[in-house]
């Protein structure tokens, strides 16, 4: 079978079976169809359904075992992003690395407008998480303030390389905040930072959090995958 258009069926493939994985139709653990089943079902060729498939393998959804065939890795699992994304990952199982890309002192009056506060001080502190011998999964741009036990944070570093555990060990304990969540795709500066493609999607994130006595506690701004990363909104009556 001659395939002439290559390249885009193989993405849309992909496309099709990650929609099935994420939703549930294909579970965890399971098997997908073998290539000459799938090569049949989207009529194309072999070396498409390969390409399809190197795609899902590449974004953390299936792994492809040695004669065996294709599994579902992905488990959908909700992640409480309140004791930070690392912890919040390594306790359902999945082992990432942080790459530090920036930790010094910055001067935003800008962002301190935005958020009513009278320094317009912060440390910028920008990371990328990727999972182990995987693809990144977020890409983290965050402003504390610049005050108190911080002042020395570009010289002596994060607390056990989490900022969550450094703002805590400053007393800086979340209690309450905002957060907003699009969808759209990354820039070119994104992509590069990631290792991405320009255009691929990712969810878009800004949270800001205080004390409760209304100091800040952190501005962030995040880049997150899909894959590994979803919006679970609860509503109903308390009472």
């Amino acid at each position: 079978m001659v395939d002439n258009v290559h390249g885009l069926k193989h993405e849309n493939i992909a496309q099709a079976l990650a929609r099935e994985i994420r939703t549930g139709k294909l579970k965890r653990g399971s098997r997908l169809p073998g290539e000459h089943a799938l090569a049949a079902r989207f009529s194309v060729s072999r070396n498409t359904i390969r390409s399809a498939l190197t795609e899902l393998s590449r974004e953390g959804l299936i792994s492809t075992r040695s004669g065996k065939g294709s599994f579902v890795t992905f488990d959908g699992r909700p992640l409480d992003d309140r004791l930070g994304w690392a912890r919040a990952l390594a306790a359902q199982g999945v082992s990432t690395e942080t790459r530090m890309l920036r930790l010094e002192r910055v001067d935003d009056p800008g962002l301190a407008g935005r958020l009513g506060l009278a320094s317009s001080a912060f440390f910028a502190v920008d990371r990328v998480r990727t999972l182990t011998d995987g693809p990144a999964v977020s890409l983290e741009r965050s402003r504390i303030p610049a005050t108190g036990d911080l002042l020395d944070l570009p010289a002596r570093g994060l607390l056990d390389g989490s900022l969550t555990a450094t703002l805590a060990s400053a007393g800086l304990h979340a209690d309450h905040g905002d957060e907003w969540v699009t969808a759209a795709p990354l820039d070119e500066t994104d992509a590069a930072e990631l290792g991405r493609s320009p255009g691929e999607w990712f969810l878009r994130a800004r949270r800001v959090s205080w004390t409760a006595a209304g100091d800040l506690v952190e501005h962030v701004e995040s880049r997150l995958d899909p894959v590994r990363f979803e919006l679970h909104l609860r509503f109903g009556s308390t009472s």
